[in-house]
């Protein structure tokens, strides 16, 4: 296998998780060329990781979507593999020319008609090999497709680099060198647990475990992340704008971060910190953090918009959970990690 292409164009923490799938592609074959397709919004994750060799990011301006189709036909693929499950995807994995275009199948794909695009179909569960697809990590979903290639499932590997970062410095400083990181924001208004819940959370940390809280924030949530801080009695402090690799960085150095199922979330699991997560209209199984010792609080099993941006039951799920049951479960991440150290 000389050349590979990876079609998996967004959102973040669905490109993090296929990253995996990037570094088992490495392993198997350590000389081939591997490529990115990705949207310019979420390139800067891919620079992070090494074991890619180019990252072609695809706009949809006219004269731009042509060099980049141009590109892709020049890449000369022997495999896509279409992560995306999108007509979208499917379509760009079919225009790169590859002799195999390999992705989800109809059952699977997040829209059914890009299954007809490719040459070789997978089914999460449909061969008897693994558990049903809904009660599996989408991680470990995306490293089974790999099985096409006869690349055996493995434990996943996320290679990305951490870098220099001033905001990360800063915050270091600014907390006493130990922080919790915590995050109100999110895509879907359906999966923010309240800012005043979060407020009271940072004081229960600074007051029982002398753990001081940075506050992050993305395009659009600076006054929930203003909101936490003001409730804190100044426990938490917001962080400044952050890039990617300061996300990253930020993560790296937290003692523990709180949030609900986002793609800083899922980026700093995949860098190591211990995670708390806070979930209703995802399922934790499946979009979970993977490593054991990490906690979640869930209200999945009664939620009744399951994979909804807005809640249409008149009350979030996730206002069933109080603050107490979320700082337990801190209190018990906090404690593995100190055991793992110690």
């Amino acid at each position: 296998m000389r050349r590979l292409l990876i079609v998996k164009l967004g959102a973040l923490g669905d490109i993090v998780h296929a990253i995996p799938v990037a570094a088992a592609l490495r392993r198997a074959y350590p000389s081939a060329t591997i490529d990115w397709l990705v949207s310019g919004k979420h390139q800067r994750i891919l620079e992070l990781v090494p074991v890619l060799t180019h990252r072609i990011v695809i706009d949809t301006r006219s004269g731009a979507l042509l060099s980049t189709l141009k590109t892709l036909r020049r890449g000369d693929y022997d495999v896509a593999l279409d992560l995306q499950g999108l007509v979208k995807s499917a379509v760009l994995a079919r225009f790169s020319g590859a002799h195999r275009v390999i992705g989800f199948s109809r059952k699977y794909a997040r829209e059914s008609l890009a299954s007809l695009l490719y040459s070789d179909a997978y089914d999460p569960g449909g061969d008897g090999m693994f558990a049903p697809s809904d009660t599996r990590h989408v991680v470990d979903i995306n490293l089974g497709m790999l099985t096409r290639l006869g690349i055996a499932p493995a434990p996943p590997e996320f290679p990305i680099e951490v870098t220099a970062s001033a905001v990360a410095q800063a915050m270091a400083e600014q907390s006493g060198g130990r922080y919790a990181l915590l995050n109100p924001g999110a895509a879907w208004p359906n999966k923010r647990w309240p800012p005043a819940r979060l407020a009271l959370l940072a004081r229960e940390l600074y007051q029982r475990r002398g753990l001081r809280s940075v506050v992050l924030w993305g395009p659009g949530e600076e006054s929930l992340a203003d909101s936490v801080a003001a409730g804190s009695d100044g426990a938490a402090i917001v962080s400044p704008q952050t890039s990617i690799a300061d996300v990253v960085a930020l993560a790296r150095g937290a003692s523990v971060m709180v949030s609900g199922d986002t793609g800083p979330t899922h980026l700093a699991a995949a860098v190591g910190t211990p995670i708390v997560g806070i979930y209703g209209p995802t399922r934790p199984e499946r979009n979970g953090p993977w490593v054991r010792e990490d906690e979640t609080v869930s209200r999945a099993s009664i939620c009744q918009c399951h994979h909804v941006r807005q809640c249409r039951a008149g009350r979030m799920c996730l206002l069933d959970i109080e603050v107490d049951e979320v700082f337990a479960a801190v209190e018990r991440r906090l404690d593995a990690a100190g055991r793992a150290h110690g």
